[in-house]
C-alpha cells in the first residue's frame, strides 16, 4: 500500500473517530449539560498536556530526522567511495582496471536489488555484499604497481575501498527502527491522552467545534506518521534511499 494512502487512511481515520465520538457523546449527553461550565482547572491541565505532548513530538522528530539524515550520508560516502575506485583505477592495465570495476558493479548491483531488501525484511546486512567488497578489496590491494604513476594511485585506492567498508559498517549499523517501542508507547498514549482532554471541554457538535477537533487529531496523526516514516530509514522509501548507487552506476548489475 503506498505511504499517502496510509497517510491520507490514518488521518480520515483519526477526523472520522473523533466526530463519531462527539457526535455519540452529545447524543447521551443531559439536556441541562451546559459546555460553558468546564472547570478552570481542566482547561489548564487540557493546556498543557498539548504543550508537554507538543514537545515531545518535536524531540521524536527530530531524532528521527537526525538519524535518517546520518543514514542518508552514510550511503553517500559509500557510493562517492566506490565511483572513486571505479574512476581512479583507470590508470591500472586493461585487465586489472576492468576487474576491478566489474567487482564495483557487482557489489554495487547486490546492494540495490538483493541487500536493500534484506536489510528491511531482515534488518541486517548479507553475507554475499560482505564476500563481494572482501573480493573489490583484494584485487585492490593484491596489484603490485609497475610503474611510479600506478604507484601514486595505489594508496588512495587502498583508502577508498576503506571508506567504503566504514561507510557500508555505519550503514549496518543505522539499518532497523530508531525509536524504541517504550517511546512508540509513550507517543500513542499521549496522543490518546491529548484528543481525549478534547472531549473533557465538552465539546458540542457545532461545525466550528467538530472541525477543530478534526484538524487537530488529524494534524496529530500525520505528526506520528511522520516520525513512522523517518523512524526507518531503509525500509521506507526504499528507492529514495539507494539513489546515491542508482545515480552513480546507472548500470550496476548483481
Amino acid at each position: 500500500m503506498p505511504e499517502w494512502l496510509v497517510l491520507t487512511l490514518a488521518m480520515l481515520a483519526a477526523c472520522g473517530v473523533v466526530v463519531i465520538i462527539t457526535l455519540v457523546r452529545h447524543r447521551r449527553a443531559p439536556e441541562d449539560e451546559d459546555p460553558s461550565e468546564t472547570p478552570d482547572v481542566i482547561e489548564y491541565m487540557t493546556m498543557w498536556i498539548g504543550v508537554v505532548y507538543a514537545i515531545v513530538l518535536g524531540l521524536a522528530i527530530a531524532g528521527v530526522w537526525e538519524g535518517r539524515s546520518a543514514a542518508q550520508d552514510h550511503v553517500q560516502a559509500e557510493a562517492v567511495a566506490l565511483h572513486e575506485i571505479s574512476e581512479r583505477v583507470r590508470v591500472y592495465p586493461p585487465e586489472i582496471r576492468e576487474r576491478i570495476r566489474d567487482d564495483v558493479n557487482a557489489y554495487v548491483g547486490h546492494v540495490v536489488t538483493t541487500e536493500w531488501k534484506a536489510m528491511a525484511d531482515d534488518g541486517d546486512l548479507t553475507d554475499r555484499g560482505t564476500a563481494l567488497l572482501q573480493r573489490l578489496r583484494e584485487d585492490v590491494t593484491d596489484y603490485e604497481p609497475r610503474t611510479d604513476f600506478e604507484a601514486q594511485a595505489y594508496q588512495p585506492l587502498v583508502d577508498q575501498v576503506t571508506a567504503a567498508d566504514q561507510a557500508r559498517i555505519a550503514r549496518g549499523d543505522s539499518t532497523g527502527a530508531t525509536m524504541p517501542g517504550v517511546v512508540w508507547f509513550g507517543l500513542l498514549a499521549g496522543a490518546v491522552v491529548t484528543i481525549g482532554m478534547v472531549f473533557a471541554l465538552q465539546i458540542r457538535r457545532t461545525p466550528r467545534e467538530l472541525v477543530l477537533a478534526g484538524l487537530f487529531s488529524a494534524l496529530i496523526a500525520f505528526l506520528l506518521f511522520l516520525i513512522w516514516d523517518f523512524d526507518s530509514p531503509y525500509n521506507h522509501g526504499a528507492a529514495d534511499a539507494a539513489q546515491p548507487f542508482l545515480d552513480l552506476f546507472p548500470d550496476a548489475r548483481d
